[in-house]
């Protein structure tokens, strides 16, 4: 009776021990999968305030891009930064027409490589659209002429910096839409 409780006993612990390495295996993938998901669109998406900034990346065909290894520096527009534009801009913007102009806009919000605000420093930076943007650290970080209302949002592929105007790039001539 001994010889089939230890026999019990043995089994059992082998089980556990079996199942907890199945599970720690579930963990870290689940782990690995949220740390890859919290790309710049992922926390976006999920960050109150860039509805409209997440539907004109999706509109423009940007979403697989800054889903992508990156790393990327967005100064991203807040919806109230959308809703400044004039009137029925954003809604011209959105036609398939226009994706062109759409994409240059949006692009022009990103650098590539990851500058943290504490990086930056007064001078022009190189978007991804091509142009250049202004940047003055001297009293907070100003781009152009909208203001970082919140710095370092970071992202598994690089860091949004929260801006507070849409950006246009000096070649998009919106007067044209």
């Amino acid at each position: 009776m001994k010889k089939v409780l230890a026999l019990a006993l043995v089994a059992s612990i082998s089980l556990v021990a079996c199942g907890s390495d199945a599970s720690t295996e579930v963990v870290e993938t689940t782990v690995m999968e949220e740390v890859a998901a919290n790309d710049i669109v992922a926390v976006a998406s999920s960050t109150e305030g860039f509805s409209t900034l997440v539907a004109a990346l999706s509109a423009a065909g940007l979403v697989e891009t800054l889903q992508g290894e990156g790393p990327f520096t967005v100064f991203a527009p807040t919806d109230d930064a959308f809703a400044a534009l004039p009137a029925g801009l954003l809604e011209k913007l959105l036609l398939p027409e226009n994706i062109g102009v759409l994409t240059a806009i949006l692009t022009y919000h990103v650098v590539a490589g990851k500058v943290m605000s504490t990086d930056a420093t007064t001078g022009d930076a190189a978007t991804v659209e091509g142009s250049t943007l202004a940047l003055d650290t001297m009293s907070g970080v100003k781009v152009n002429d909208a203001m970082v209302i919140a710095a370092d949002v970071e992202a598994s592929n690089g860091v949004i910096h929260v801006i507070d105007k849409v950006l246009v790039p000096p070649t998009v001539d919106l007067a044209s839409l």
